[in-house]
């Protein structure tokens, strides 16, 4: 089955930038990287801007979303704070990564270093109308821990 290709098209704004790729066939993200010049230490609860090096044209209809890499965040504590993060189609601006520490010890950033991943996203158009009345299903107003555990 093949899936369907998306264009990213890139400015490189560090000479370090060189273009993400997936890791493998199937995977749904691109690596990205660090695109720093020197090391970044992140204290333990604190959160640092990470440059990826880049500007990004994404497709109208689409999205990039910023998101942790499973192993960093596994091993390390170290995550997309506000993940996933987006990236609209109409920003033009410099790319980076909002990375937070949820460990106990410092963690440091070395140029270069896989940082985060990016998953493109097909966007609808949304249309928002009011209304008087929603329709009913089973769940109705139950919020927050209401579908059990």
């Amino acid at each position: 089955m093949s899936r369907k290709k998306v264009k990213l098209k890139f400015k490189k704004l560090h000479p370090d930038f060189e273009l993400p790729k997936q890791a493998t066939k199937g995977a749904a993200g691109l690596d990205m990287l660090a695109i720093i010049d020197q090391p970044i230490r992140v204290m333990p609860g604190k959160r640092v801007l990470v440059s990826l090096g880049c500007a990004v044209e994404i497709p109208e209809g689409f999205e990039v979303q910023v998101r942790p890499r499973s192993g960093l965040a596994a091993k390390e504590g170290i995550t997309v704070l506000n993940s996933p993060g987006t990236i609209d189609a109409d920003y033009r601006g410099e790319c980076k990564a909002i990375i937070v520490n949820h460990n106990d010890e410092w963690y440091e950033i070395r140029p270069l270093d896989k940082i985060c991943q990016w998953v493109v996203a097909e966007v609808p158009e949304v249309e928002c109308e009011l209304a008087e009345e929603l329709s009913s299903t089973d769940r109705g107003a139950g919020g927050f821990g209401s579908t059990g555990r």
